[in-house]
């Protein structure tokens, strides 16, 4: 019987420097940037939109996940 141990990444691709998991600062703030502009444009949006326009809204998503609505 063979006494190796085979994984499926090669030891050499696990302990590569160009591969990193963490974070940088600027990454971060870009998400964090981006996920504000998002919020504020769907607020704002829905502030500004007319009732029939939020249903209308509401009941396209319903079928398009292909939930029930009526």
């Amino acid at each position: 019987m063979n006494a190796t141990r085979r994984t499926a990444v090669s030891p050499d691709v696990r302990s590569s420097p160009s591969v990193s998991s963490e974070t940088t600062l600027s990454t971060r703030l870009l998400g964090a940037a981006s996920a504000l502009a998002l919020g504020v444009f769907f607020v704002w949006g829905a502030g500004f939109a007319g009732a029939q326009t939020l249903h209308d809204t509401a009941h396209d998503a319903r079928h398009a996940m292909g939930l029930p609505c009526h």
